[in-house]
């Protein structure tokens, strides 16, 4: 009897989960698409990337282990890393933050916009994140020769004499870069918060009036950001995974790796170049370990700021 007494909830609570699965069974169905897309795409290429970071890997023959070594590597010989870490850390630090706060500044102010407007200036700021190759424009204007947009004004208006090698320079380059991030950051970020804005029942702004609320930044303070929560963090993550992965702008407009003293290099590029031209890929496999982990930290950082 003291045996059948133990034996009789557990398969009493075993039929329960078997009939709650069962009843959920639709629901946990529609999760598989997602859950195998992130098993595939996401989840076995962070795995492997940890896997391959502790084996000398050319992709012509097997990986052999090679223990810590690339991450001796990394941290004892590795000069050009700290050059890559201090640029990446440049632009997350200045990009991140302020692309993060122009997204929300413009989202709210195209959202009280009449409806046709709100529409036209949404496509006008959100066009750039999704255009093919938008550098050409960037490259016309900061051209180095006297042809180029700033160039030509600045030696029209007797400012300089010689054209300015704007993306060779390094006392220019990086900044420009920057500036252009900045442009083109304006993407899935900026929609969400428009979509927040959207989403926010009309009623808590009159019921706000009723309560003392005078103006549109005690309206944004005690009505609008508390509502935003999910897209303010949404924002905020996507904002630093864009800060963070910055590589193709730089090999684009500056050459990247092969910038003037590594001046625009960032961890992207120096991954890439010993990924796909060295074909190194255990080394660069640790070098993608390094930045999963900046990126990682970052977003624990923002999540405690955010009181999430």
């Amino acid at each position: 009897m003291i045996f059948g007494s133990k034996k009789g909830p557990e398969l009493n609570n075993r039929r329960v989960r078997y009939n709650d699965l069962r009843s959920y069974f639709t629901s946990y169905s529609m999760l598989i698409p997602f859950l195998s897309m992130f098993f595939i795409f996401t989840l076995v290429p962070i795995v492997s990337a940890i896997a391959l970071s502790f084996s000398d890997f050319n992709m012509l023959e097997l990986p052999s282990w090679v223990g810590w070594a690339n991450y001796r590597r990394l941290i004892f010989e590795d000069d050009v890393l700290l050059i890559a870490l201090k640029n990446t850390l440049i632009f997350a630090i200045i990009t991140g933050p302020v692309s993060y706060i122009f997204a929300f500044v413009f989202a709210w102010l195209i959202n009280e916009m009449p409806s046709k407007m709100r529409v036209l200036m949404t496509i006008i700021f959100y066009a750039p994140s999704v255009s093919g190759n938008v550098y050409f424009l960037w490259q016309y204007i900061f051209s180095s020769d006297s042809y180029g947009l700033v160039n030509g004004i600045l030696i029209s208006n007797g400012i300089i004499d010689e054209p300015i090698l704007w993306f060779t320079d390094p006392n220019y380059n990086l900044i420009i870069i920057i500036i252009v991030q900045l442009w083109l950051s304006l993407g899935v970020s900026f929609l969400a918060f428009i979509a927040g804005l959207q989403s926010i029942d009309r009623t808590q702004y009159e019921a706000g009036a009723i309560d003392g609320i005078r103006n549109r930044f005690q309206e944004l303070w005690h009505i609008t950001l508390p509502n935003m929560k999910a897209m303010l963090l949404f924002g905020a993550v996507m904002q630093i995974s864009g800060a963070f992965s910055v590589g193709t702008i730089t090999q684009a407009l500056s050459g990247g790796y092969m910038s003037v003293r590594y001046s625009t290099l960032t961890i992207i590029n120096h991954m890439t170049d010993y990924g796909t031209v060295r074909y190194e890929m255990g080394y660069a496999s640790a070098i993608s370990v390094i930045l999963f982990i900046m990126v990682y930290l970052s977003k624990k950082l923002v999540f405690r700021l955010l009181k999430w």
